[in-house]
């Protein structure tokens, strides 16, 4: 058979079956999804890049024992990519469902991620799936279908790339319920370190602690602060043996930046942080 389109870049299918994803909540986010999960209600959850979207909706679907597509959008992820289309095989001509008619089909979890990286035209199919209808139509196979009870639609975006070109519409907008993830407090974060790589309590604290420093830094010419994951990177290979300020340089300073001046200004918060 032919497989599914390249342009559906993140296919992630987890069966009841698989452990549940670490995950700390960093408030009421787990109590409103499973809320929204029982009351049949889309979700949007709006956050930074790398601040734990992604490994939230991967851990609520393995505690709510259902299966997960995951969608990365992208500019050119259109609304037969979700849906499906046709095909030709050496038997002929065949129907391929899209992530989200598989979701659909199965009573699974559907979460696309960076949603408003998609082409418009995803918007028209998600509609009449977010609204007491619950339906989606397969206008090539004639067929509608009835989204069953377990059946969720989960999307996200990261606010501070949004413009009037790449924003939500309101009139989409008002179909979610929607919750704001930021980066965890200190504490929390160490712990996800901790966890996440197995590095020493010291070390932990001293990376969140450079995070923050880093952070603060984030409105002069840096388009994105220092994520979760980039400490979680840095943390993996400082765990391994790797030098630590390196490991900082690589995984923190030459990823949030490629302007040498601001990766020298880094550099002296890293070397404040962990010493010359």
């Amino acid at each position: 058979m032919t497989p599914p389109p390249a342009s559906v870049t993140a296919l992630d299918n987890h069966s009841a079956a698989d452990d549940v994803p670490f995950y700390k909540p960093h408030g009421n986010e787990v109590e409103l999804f499973e809320h929204a999960f029982r009351n049949r209600l889309p979700l949007l959850i709006k956050g930074p890049t790398g601040c734990g979207k992604t490994r939230f909706v991967a851990h609520m679907a393995a505690r709510l024992k259902r299966p997960l597509y995951t969608v990365a959008c992208h500019d050119d992820l259109s609304a037969a990519d979700l849906v499906g289309r046709h095909l030709i095989s050496d038997s002929g001509t065949y129907w391929n469902d899209g992530p989200l008619t598989r979701a659909v089909r199965e009573g699974g979890i559907c979460y696309l991620d960076e949603v408003v990286e998609a082409r418009k035209d995803t918007t028209v199919v998600l509609h009449p799936l977010t609204d007491d209808r619950r339906i989606l139509p397969l206008e090539r196979t004639g067929e509608i279908l009835h989204a069953p009870p377990p059946f969720m639609l989960v999307v996200s975006y990261n606010p501070g790339y949004q413009n009037f070109l790449k924003g939500m519409k309101p009139s989409t907008r008002q179909r979610f319920v929607s919750v704001s993830f930021g980066f965890p407090e200190p504490d929390l974060e160490r712990q996800v370190l901790i966890a996440e790589t197995g590095i020493d309590a010291r070390m932990a604290a001293r990376l969140v602690d450079l995070a923050g420093a880093l952070r603060a830094l984030k409105e002069h010419d840096l388009e994105e602060a220092a994520s979760t994951r980039l400490l979680v990177y840095a943390a993996a290979l400082i765990r391994s043996g790797f030098e630590p300020v390196a490991a900082c340089r690589a995984a923190l300073v030459e990823t949030l930046t490629d302007d040498e001046e601001i990766a020298q200004a880094l550099m002296e918060v890293v070397h404040a942080s962990f010493g010359k």
